[in-house]
């Protein structure tokens, strides 16, 4: 079975190593040092760009997504969010139809105007935008965090051909670690959703001739809304 070539494979290849490494897979030391990291995570190193103050986070955050091709938008309070998802949309030329998750954010959504088109549950090929929310936001590089599930099926993430993503201000934070802290805070201890995907910028790629292609992998289009302050 492919299955099971992909499982043999993967165990010559790590005796192969551990063999270079004159050790075993099951020494107690081995597995007791696995276990205390996966207990207590330990920060790595931390950019400076990412000790700022919180109010500088925000502005780097939106300046690194800007700088990657996103269009950021704010809105002081998420009653202000139909209004502000409609503004952005008709800015960037695109249908007044999204598909979000069963996110609990997005409750506000029924008090949007009726141009509005809200469907919901996972996106499918011919929705035009997927909304999203992510749990958290490293401002190091503007990389949104998006947690799978049925709040934000990961489908809305790539489907459909523009993303809009809502952030609250205050899950923006300054480095991965702090956001990778903030996943483990709101899920527990050994426990992670299923997939989690890190956004720094619409889909784009050069690997035909050294020309950038936007969408090659995913939306073409990514538009972020902060809420909050």
């Amino acid at each position: 079975m492919p299955g099971g070539f992909r499982t043999d494979a993967h165990h010559a290849i790590l005796s192969r190593i551990r063999g270079q490494l004159g050790v075993r897979s099951d020494e107690p030391g081995r597995r007791g040092l696995v276990q205390s990291r996966l207990r207590a995570p330990q920060a790595n190193l931390i950019p400076e760009r990412a000790r700022r103050p919180k109010a500088e986070l925000i502005k780097l955050f939106q300046a690194m997504l800007e700088k990657a091709g996103a269009k950021v938008a704010r809105v002081r309070t998420l009653k202000g969010l139909p209004e502000a998802i409609i503004a952005l949309l008709h800015e960037n030329g695109l249908p007044l139809r999204v598909r979000a998750g069963a996110d609990p954010l997005f409750d506000v959504l029924r008090a949007a105007p009726p141009i509005l088109e809200i469907l919901r549950g996972p996106a499918e090929a011919s929705d035009p935008v997927g909304l999203s929310h992510a749990i958290a936001g490293a401002a190091e590089t503007g990389t949104l965090f998006l947690a799978s599930g049925p709040e934000n099926p990961s489908t809305l993430n790539f489907l459909p051909g523009s993303h809009a993503v809502v952030i609250l201000a205050s899950d923006i934070v300054g480095s991965y670690e702090d956001s990778w802290a903030k996943l483990r805070s709101l899920h527990g201890s050994g426990i992670m959703p299923r997939t989690v995907n890190l956004i720094s910028g619409p889909s784009r790629t050069a690997d035909i001739e050294q020309t950038i292609v936007m969408g090659a992998h995913g939306p073409k289009t990514l538009l972020v809304l902060i809420a909050g302050s």
